[in-house]
């Protein structure tokens, strides 16, 4: 059923209303009538909703109809106005049509009131319509404007034949122009990078002639010296009348270059501190922590306190087995850089022709064997702490990169053009005489100033003998442990034999023997077997701190000597290294730098 359509009739005879009303349902059109005839009632009639048309005679005795279509305008602009009057002279009617009236019928004529009615609502309709395209349309383009404005994403036409550009609001922004800029390609370009102008005026000029899609990066150099990483997409577009242009998108992409650089540079340190982390979680420390409370030892953590808050260099130096390395990690983790890398390098027991590449790295195809780019220790240290243990056996020329590195602060992997900064502590560690090295030729005089800024000389065991008991205590406790073994007490018989002993293997010696020790315990009281302590093996290890104090002179005559009585034979039992009580790998390093040819005293 046809809904009943509402009329709001300003009318003082009720007779002309009825007519209307009949006229309109005679021609298929429903109605309900609302009748007024002051001004205050079609007021309070136009605050309720639901009216579809008004109609208005022209003149009443309080009221007259042209003022009645100001006030609908103001409060019912969208429901269609017609004056229905028999005095409404042409110019009247005319002047109400400017000001909002929809039509008007003579009520002579009341059969042009059906159409009349019929398409005011039509053009009511129409206007709602186009009312709420436009609202639509408004809305679309303040969503798509907030939209680039949070995407950083702004649009772009390009007419290629007219050379017309259209920019939005927000490729205004992203090249800082002012929306009355008059844009064009030479716009563009002089905001693009310098360095890059020359290649995106090329590509520009290939996009043009191809008429294909592109999707390319630029840069711009703004006005106040900041730079923009832009992303610039576009596809070309042609219409049915031939006329080609591209249509495309720029997109501000530098937050997103800036995160990703500074991930890379996390990724990087992470990978650098992962390296680091792999090489020492399976590396056995000589101590989980510094154990002993004699004055010697309290001298060694005195100096210890003041030079780890600095980043001075440090030079360790005492014997085999006394702990240097423990000292280099107690002096790194009470050090600002404590959260950082401490990266641990053997000098000796890397082959002179590749401790340059382990310390400082290599560029890939930089010497035959490199495949690919390698880090070296320096920059996995970055930040952190570098030690570099058995200092005193660097060949010459790393000796020489090493002196950089401490001077200027930065270094160059092999094969590779640019300086790397170095902002890694150094502490170092040796148990020969450098000074003696120094005067046989054998270690700069420049690089051991500069490595000895703050020296640390850790005591030997044997000038520390209060401090075996609760060493023994302490291994004793952590190697049982570790073996699932209960041992409730130490014989007293094996403290005072400890004690006794003068432990030319230092700490690393009596933590062997006590380890050994306790993996053949059988009872609930620890002991040592005496044959262990073999006096031999402490001559042969007093043997080895007498050749490291010797003179170069005095050390190669020693080395030779054992070489010619082992028939060049460096390694096993009745070796040269066994009779100088030292490391095979530390022997040979000392053969390389002190320039001995050990196959002369090959037996034939």
């Amino acid at each position: 059923m046809k809904q009943p359509l509402h009329v709001l009739y300003l009318e003082d005879d009720p007779r002309d209303a009825e007519l209307v009303q009949e006229t309109l349902e005679a021609e298929g059109v429903p109605c309900c009538f609302t009748r007024v005839e002051t001004e205050a009632d079609f007021v309070a009639s136009l605050e309720q909703p639901g009216f579809d048309v008004i109609l208005a005679d022209y003149t009443l005795p309080s009221f007259d109809g042209l003022s009645a279509l100001k006030v609908a305008q103001r409060r019912r602009p969208h429901v269609p106005f017609i004056f229905v009057s028999g005095t409404l002279d042409e110019e009247v009617a005319i002047e109400a049509l400017k000001i909002g009236g929809t039509d008007y019928v003579f009520k002579t004529r009341l059969s042009r009131i059906v159409p009349a009615v019929r398409r005011a609502l039509r053009e009511a309709e129409e206007r709602g319509e186009r009312a709420r395209a436009e609202d639509a349309l408004r809305r679309s383009e303040a969503y798509l404007v907030q939209a680039q404005k949070l995407s950083h994403t702004g649009s772009f036409g390009w007419d290629v034949a007219a050379g017309k550009i259209y920019w939005s609001q927000e490729t205004f922004r992203i090249f800082d122009c002012e929306p009355t800029a008059r844009v064009t390609i030479e716009l563009a370009l002089q905001r693009t990078h310098p360095e890059d102008r020359a290649a995106i005026a090329e590509l520009i000029h290939r996009i043009a002639s191809e008429k294909q899609a592109f999707d390319f990066e630029q840069r711009l150099l703004l006005p106040d010296g900041s730079i923009k990483h832009l992303r610039v997409v576009g596809q070309p577009s042609e219409d049915p009348s031939g006329d080609f242009e591209f249509v495309g998108a720029v997109t501000d992409i530098t937050e997103r270059k800036q995160a990703l650089e500074e991930i890379k540079k996390l990724r990087d340190l992470l990978y650098k501190e992962n390296i680091a982390l792999r090489d020492e979680i399976d590396k056995a420390s000589m101590f989980e922590e510094i154990v002993g409370e004699s004055p010697a030892l309290q001298a060694v953590l005195a100096r210890v306190a003041r030079v780890a808050p600095t980043d001075s260099t440090v030079l360790i130096t005492g014997e085999t087995g006394t702990g240097k390395e423990l000292i280099a990690r107690a002096i790194h983790k009470r050090s600002r850089r404590s959260s950082r890398a401490f990266v641990s390098v053997n000098c000796a027991a890397t082959p002179t022709g590749l401790i340059t590449s382990e310390l400082f790295g290599h560029e890939k195809g930089s010497f035959t064997g490199a495949l690919q780019r390698r880090l070296g220790r320096f920059e996995l240290a970055e930040g952190g702490t570098i030690f570099l243990d058995e200092v005193g056996e660097l060949p010459a020329e790393t000796q020489v990169a090493l002196l950089r590195v401490l001077q200027e602060r930065e270094f160059e992997r092999i094969g590779g053009s640019h300086p790397i900064h170095a902002e890694v502590r150094v502490i170092a560690a040796t148990n020969r005489d450098l000074e003696g090295a120094i005067a046989g030729g054998a270690f700069r005089k420049d690089l051991f100033y500069r490595l000895n800024v703050f020296p640390i000389e850790v005591p030997p065991l044997r000038e520390r003998r209060e401090d075996i008991p609760t060493l023994i205590e302490y291994f004793v406790h952590r190697y049982s442990r570790k073996a699932g073994k209960k041992i409730g007490s130490i014989e007293k018989r094996t403290v005072e034999l400890l004690e006794s002993y003068s432990w030319p293997g230092n700490i690393r010696e009596l933590q062997n023997v006590l380890e050994r020790s306790v993996i053949v315990c059988d009872s609930d009281v620890f002991s040592v077997d005496p044959s262990w302590l073999s006096l031999e093996g402490s001559s042969a290890a007093q043997t080895e701190q007498s050749v490291a104090r010797k003179s170069p002179a005095q050390e190669k005559e020693a080395i030779e000597a054992a070489l010619e009585a082992s028939g060049g034979r460096v390694s096993g039992p009745s070796g040269a290294a066994a009779q100088l009580g030292m490391p095979a790998s530390t022997l040979e390093s000392k053969i390389r730098s002190l320039r001995i040819n050990k196959f002369r005293f090959k037996s034939v």
